[in-house]
């Protein structure tokens, strides 16, 4: 596929069961993700959306794949600046596999477009979120306090 993508990688030492409501629980979410929710019912085809602390909407997109404790798949766009909002609608998979007492975590965001700011943009924000799940699942406690 032409266009930009991020990846990113990580073995958490946890259950697929345990990382899976980790990434889908809004309150669990809002504890890695510096105080951002998601909302949505879970379901294929049902609108998604991550609203910032204060209720404004960040990002928006569309549940395109659903498979507990396996594979969850976001149609996702931004929400909030108008020139990465432009760039249309990414991809964001998030797959799960079990890994030696571990779990592999892959995310993988994309986009079909060269150079996209919005790439750029989760390419920074990905790994920090992902290494304050990490942490709290194995430590209780996040990685880094404010974004």
């Amino acid at each position: 596929m032409a266009g930009s993508k991020f990846v990113y990688v990580t073995f958490i030492r946890t259950s697929p069961e345990k990382l899976w409501s980790a990434l889908t629980t809004p309150e669990f979410v809002k504890q890695y993700w510096f105080g951002i929710v998601p909302e949505t019912d879970w379901k294929v085809g049902s609108s998604w959306k991550l609203l910032f602390p204060d209720g404004r909407v960040a990002d928006t997109g569309e549940i395109t794949e659903f498979e507990p404790q396996k594979r969850l798949a976001i149609r996702w766009r931004n929400e909030f600046m108008p020139d990465i909002k432009a760039e249309g609608w990414s991809l964001c998979v998030m797959e799960l596999e079990p890994a030696d007492g571990a779990v592999k975590l892959t995310v993988t965001h994309s986009i079909e477009l060269e150079n996209s700011k919005f790439i750029e943009g989760v390419s920074s924000g990905w790994p920090k979120i992902l290494s304050n799940l990490k942490s709290l699942l194995e430590t209780g406690r996040v990685a880094i306090e404010n974004r």
